[in-house]
């Protein structure tokens, strides 16, 4: 059994390869919960069928330049990650610069649940 801290590393370093992906396919667990700091049709998703969605949109969606990726920050059975993103909303051609940060609850080497945080308009 894979521990919380070796699943933290091994999953951040293949987002900072830029292999999300691959971190997903190899990590997430099949009935991973993913909550979104916003209010919509992608709030919350259940289960990697759903992530795959919400992916595949927000991909479709936005033009990304560029980011980094600090962590894991271990704490327990989670672990943070912080994201900088420079990104391009494909509808309304506004380019943004953000931080976001993903805490990530493993069970059993798996990621069951990812909870995301970051400045929403009000």
């Amino acid at each position: 059994m894979t521990d919380t801290k070796e699943t933290a590393e091994a999953f951040t370093a293949l987002l900072r390869e830029g292999k999300h992906i691959e971190a997903a396919t190899q990590y997430n667990a099949p009935d991973i919960v993913s909550i979104e700091a916003m209010d919509g049709p992608m709030t919350v998703a259940r289960g990697t069928a759903e992530l795959k969605i919400k992916s595949d949109w927000w991909y479709s969606h936005h033009e990304v330049h560029g980011g980094t990726v600090q962590g894991p920050f271990v704490a327990k059975d989670q672990f943070l990650v912080e994201f900088e993103l420079d990104f391009t909303i494909k509808a309304t051609g506004q380019r943004i610069q953000s931080k976001e940060w993903g805490v990530y609850t493993v069970r059993d080497g798996k990621i069951s649940e990812e909870r995301f945080f970051y400045p929403t308009m009000a």
